[in-house]
């Protein structure tokens, strides 16, 4: 946001992923050993102070592209222009004579007649710049441009404003009277009494209220106060997308709402981890990654096709200086943001809208990384299993190193938790796994962290 002053965020938010080979964290579904908690850092919200359109968004992933107080660095004056003098022209030529002068009497010449024709303009026709008007360029079918018509109505800034500072991000609207879609980042810091605002494509704000948040997912529902009549986005099917098909992101980053940029889908099921909680529970989803451009205050905003259909909520990015998945304010795009799939966030919304607590799947096992083990094996490896769990009713136990869910490839205990937080509780999965040396499948029923 760009009329907010944060009030040092590194107090607030969570660092970004484990490094790769310590162990995980312990979840109540698959997470690793417990880790303390990360440093709190900011979210890519757009930062306060930064030039906006009403309203003031990472380092590594985003977990909020949210915009938190950064200001935006001034352009370098350039040099005052020099108006060459007319002898340094007649210099130049006279080195050109000079030049001449080695190849005979004939360079000499020729010489002296282009000085003299390129010094005598009085007869020569002078042209200049014409005006051409071609009318207005018209959207065609799934260029960006049609897009951003479709979707920039059904996109909106958030600004957030609490009692450890203040913040923005964007939002995807659901529904006419108001309900609109965003990460729980962007809108962590209205807790204990703060104020939301959202800001519509016509110019409108109006005052919002937190319907619920998830922060496993990093989703949040948020209610527009005395809406009406406005436009729900259209949501598409994630599941659908492939790599390197067309995309675009359309946002506020850094404050500049309706901002819209476009890319690819660079890669599918990333593992994002960029939080964890007291008690080890991740915040880490099977990311879309995209090369769109997505920076602090584009979190919570929409990742569409090229039909204008929501695949995916902006989230987080990675940036040069953090090594790592970042929700924060620090850096900026460099190519690598992520969203979470529509697919996957759709049954966390519902239940939010339904007033219900949202849920998630779980296996029952504390799990860490294994490079290799005597098989040369690439995965989460158990350390324990829950008794009465869906893991250890399966017959897995501590000691086996899973290396696929159905389709999916589990390289560590990041990859383990992210595809599992990709299931919904009850869904049959094909486990992958060895034990001894040996390549062994189950079938197993994935259980919930509902009390």
């Amino acid at each position: 946001m760009t009329d907010q002053t944060p009030q040092d965020p590194s107090q607030n938010l969570p660092d970004d992923t484990t490094p790769f080979g310590a162990a995980a964290a312990p979840s109540d579904w698959s997470t690793s050993n417990p880790q303390p908690p990360r440093a709190p850092q900011p979210h890519p919200q757009a930062p306060a102070g930064a030039p906006a359109a009403g309203f003031p968004q990472p380092t590594a992933p985003y977990r909020g592209h949210e915009y938190r107080g950064h200001t935006q660095p001034q352009p370098p004056v350039p040099p005052a222009l020099v108006k060459p003098k007319r002898r340094a022209r007649a210099g130049a030529a006279g080195l050109l004579v000079g030049a001449l002068l080695v190849g005979g009497g004939a360079g000499v010449a020729s010489a002296a007649v282009w000085t003299s024709n390129h010094d005598s303009s009085s007869n020569a026709s002078v042209q200049h710049s014409s005006v051409v008007d071609t009318g207005v360029t018209k959207a065609v079918d799934g260029s960006v441009q049609s897009v951003a018509n479709k979707v920039l109505p059904s996109v909106v800034q958030i600004e957030v404003v609490g009692q450890q500072g203040s913040g923005s991000g964007s939002g995807i609207i659901l529904s006419s009277d108001g309900q609109i879609l965003t990460n729980d980042h962007v809108v962590e810091l209205a807790g204990n009494g703060g104020k939301v605002t959202v800001a519509f494509s016509d110019g409108t704000r109006a005052r919002a209220t937190v319907v619920g948040t998830d922060p496993l997912t990093d989703l949040a529902v948020i209610k527009a106060e005395g809406a009406s009549g406005l436009t729900p986005a259209s949501l598409g099917k994630s599941g659908n997308i492939a790599v390197g098909q067309n995309v675009v992101a359309i946002g506020s980053p850094y404050g500049l709402d309706a901002t819209v940029t476009s890319g690819i889908v660079s890669a599918l099921n990333r593992p994002v981890e960029v939080a964890q909680d007291q008690q080890g529970n991740a915040t880490a989803y099977a990311a879309i990654q995209t090369d769109a451009a997505i920076n602090p205050g584009n979190s919570g905003g929409p990742l569409v096709d090229m039909n204008g259909n929501v695949i995916g909520i902006n989230a987080s990015i990675q940036t040069s200086n953090s090594g790592g998945f970042n929700q924060t304010s620090q850096g900026g795009s460099i190519g690598l943001g992520f969203a979470i799939p529509i697919d996957a966030a759709l049954p966390i919304v519902e239940q939010i809208q339904a007033g219900e607590t949202p849920t998630h799947a779980r296996l029952g096992i504390t799990v860490s990384d294994v490079r290799t083990d005597d098989t040369g094996a690439t995965g989460a490896e158990i350390k324990e299993a829950t008794s009465g769990n869906a893991a250890q009713e399966a017959g897995l136990k501590a000691g086996d190193v899973i290396t696929k869910i159905d389709d999916h490839q589990v390289t560590g205990s990041e990859a383990l938790i992210a595809t599992v937080r990709g299931y919904r509780p009850g869904d049959k999965v094909q486990i992958t796994y060895i034990r001894n040396g040996t390549a062994k499948t189950t079938t197993l029923t994935l259980g919930s962290d509902a009390p």
